[in-house]
């Protein structure tokens, strides 16, 4: 980057974590918009197309590039954060902002760094509800291109090769948390009524969970079901977009979240719901209409919900079809890139 570029930088987006995550996904489809509302770069691993990388040499000289006002550091973790206050400490020209996305009580060392601050950002009325502090709500967006309906779902599904005419997925990290146990239990009671279904869990399984992992790998080997729940593990970021094109249920199981962006992903995708309450999941989906909400860790609720979308597929394409139009009128990225835009020009 050239000194007029570092001089006349105002925004710089870390991304320091090194493990792909939904944090990293929603980092990656706003920071390209924003680039084109504002002078952005980014910093560290993930780099999406359309925004420009900060080196670590940039970033070094930026603390000497001569400017007329602070340029916005946009955290969204707590490593994050905490790296902006120690820069900024020791002489880097920067306005901290944080986004909040859990919907739980923070722990001490989060409020204390939230506290730091200079603005913060909620992702939902939840959110903002567990801060301390005056926040604004700025709801996320999706790329409803990249997250598309496929022109014929049950052919985008055959080519997979996999056993049967549908898919049913649940995709995110394999965990507790997002109530990867719930769906595994609800698709050994629910796919031997359905033959034509193959359900698939799509994430990462971590050195911590690989024992939570094999007791469902388990559970459904007794069920005769191995075949037909695939554990596909943590798939290249571009390949993931495809895979919500070629399920036509999906199914939003988390007990706990903090916003759950693959809600906004299937909906574009035009695949039929099923949500646990959690996360943003009671703002985003209509009850009845653009998908069906259950409580969260509830299995029998979660096969009751499923059972009439596994019965008549094609109802859950039409659910499909309402959950994308919705998505297109409430929940665009580039509205929420131009919110975030407009926020930072307060700062």
């Amino acid at each position: 980057m050239d000194n007029q570029a570092l001089n006349e930088l105002e925004v710089v987006i870390p991304n320091l974590h090194w493990r792909y995550s939904g944090v990293t996904a929603t980092n990656r489809m706003i920071a390209p918009r924003l680039a084109r509302l504002c002078r952005a770069a980014w910093l560290g691993r993930h780099r999406p197309d359309g925004i420009v990388p900060l080196s670590l040499r940039d970033f070094l000289r930026l603390r000497r590039a001569p400017r007329t006002r602070p340029c916005v550091w946009h955290a969204r973790r707590n490593d994050e954060m905490l790296a902006g206050l120690l820069l900024r400490l020791l002489g880097w020209p920067l306005k901290l902002v944080f986004t909040s996305a859990a919907q739980r009580r923070h722990t001490w060392i989060t409020r204390r760094l939230i506290a730091r601050m200079d603005a913060v950002i909620a992702a939902s009325a939840a959110a903002a509800s567990f801060l301390r502090r005056e926040s604004t709500v700025i709801l996320h967006g999706i790329d409803a291109q990249t997250y598309s309906p496929p022109a014929d779902r049950q052919a985008a599904f055959a080519a997979t090769g996999l056993p049967g005419k549908y898919g049913i997925g649940c995709f995110g990290r394999v965990r507790a948390q997002k109530g990867t146990d719930v769906f595994v239990k609800a698709m050994c009671r629910l796919l031997p009524e359905h033959p034509d279904f193959t359900a698939l869990v799509i994430g990462p399984i971590t050195s911590d969970q690989r024992i939570f992992a094999a007791a469902l790998k388990r559970r459904a080997q007794n069920a005769g079901l191995q075949d037909r729940v695939r554990f596909l593990g943590e798939l290249p970021i571009e390949d993931v977009p495809q895979w919500y094109q070629r399920i036509s249920i999906y199914a939003f199981t988390s007990r706990v979240e903090g916003f759950g962006l693959t809600l906004l992903e299937a909906m574009a995708a035009g695949a039929g719901l099923v949500a646990a309450r959690a996360g943003a999941a009671e703002q985003v989906v209509t009850q009845g209409d653009t998908g069906v909400l259950v409580p969260p860790g509830d299995v029998d609720a979660l096969v009751e919900a499923l059972r009439p979308l596994m019965r008549e597929p094609a109802r859950a394409a039409e659910m499909g079809r309402r959950a994308r139009a919705r998505v297109i009128a409430e929940f665009s990225v580039d509205a929420e890139a131009e919110k975030i835009a407009a926020f930072y020009r307060q700062l």
